[in-house]
């Protein structure tokens, strides 16, 4: 009996212990500074591996095969004692219903990265408080991210860790740190929160819920009317560009899509999307060649 009740509290605990909701691969790359066979470029990496993946961001209690596929690339430039500057490229996908296909929903390369690090020191985020910057960026994507995955299943799901993501940033205002005030750039984490919560880009998180849940997830019951719903969602960014052209939401949503947005309408029955390709010209005329081999 005792023994039976062991099994059933370990069996348990492994099936309910998990508020973990990232299964975030981190990579941390040194060979711009040429001393790649320093030990504290591992070390980092796998204490950033295991604070991503362990720490429990939400109240949501996941199943292992429902946690958020991502990645985070650091790629550090110099490196000098305990002070490290670089850059870190943010991913993240989802799986498509009813296939085993894996849709790209973010993709974001932050050149504007700054921390510093002592080799062992432990990682801990207090949301109250701006402790460590390398701590603050990486609470700030893992927060982005869960948004962007909640736009994708609900209307504006993802609302509440956007909202995160933003304590995260006047928190790091008080901070020397580039990367967190509106004067640091177009394409800088205060910009790129400021965005996803503002009414003037609403059309962009719109576009993220019709694209996945009208488009891609009813591919396989009617690749016809999936395909309907990938076109409805970018003219509905169209829609967004004509009144704020150029937005880093939109190259945000581009870099992320611009492969499966071709692969999507290059094959399968044919539907009207002239308009389409007309919008995917203007909207992202980088990828032109990619619209090119979009049969209509």
């Amino acid at each position: 009996m005792n023994k039976l009740f062991f099994v059933l509290v370990f069996l348990l605990s492994g099936y309910l212990s998990f508020g973990q909701e990232l299964n975030c691969q981190v990579v941390v790359n040194a060979e711009q500074t040429g001393r790649t066979n320093v030990t504290v470029f591992k070390t980092l990496q796998n204490s950033l591996t295991e604070f991503i993946n362990q720490t429990s961001w939400t109240n949501l209690q996941l199943a292992p095969h429902e946690r958020i596929n991502c990645s985070m690339f650091i790629n550090i430039s110099s490196y000098d004692a305990d002070s490290f500057t670089g850059t870190i490229q943010v991913q993240s996908s989802r799986p498509v219903f009813g296939s085993t296909m894996v849709s790209p929903v973010f993709n974001f390369n932050d050149e504007q990265l700054g921390f510093t690090y002592t080799e062992y020191a432990p990682f801990t985020f207090n949301p109250n408080n701006f402790d460590n910057n390398l701590v603050s960026v990486v609470a700030y994507y893992v927060y982005t991210i869960l948004g962007l995955d909640a736009d994708t299943f609900e209307e504006q799901g993802g609302t509440k860790y956007f909202q995160e993501a933003n304590k995260i940033v006047n928190l790091a205002q008080q901070s020397a740190r580039v990367g967190w005030k509106s004067t640091d750039g177009n394409a800088s984490r205060y910009r790129l929160n400021q965005d996803l919560l503002s009414n003037s880009f609403s059309e962009f998180r719109t576009a993220m819920y019709t694209y996945h849940r009208d488009g891609l997830d009813r591919m396989h019951m009617s690749p016809a009317e999936g395909k309907k719903g990938v076109a409805k969602a970018i003219l509905d960014l169209e829609r967004m560009n004509s009144r704020r052209p150029n937005s880093l939401l939109l190259r945000t949503f581009f870099d992320a899509k611009s492969d499966e947005v071709e692969q999507v309408f290059s094959g399968g029955p044919s539907v009207q999307i002239k308009e389409v390709v007309d919008a995917l010209n203007n909207l992202a005329p980088t990828f032109s060649h990619k619209w090119a081999n979009i049969r209509y």
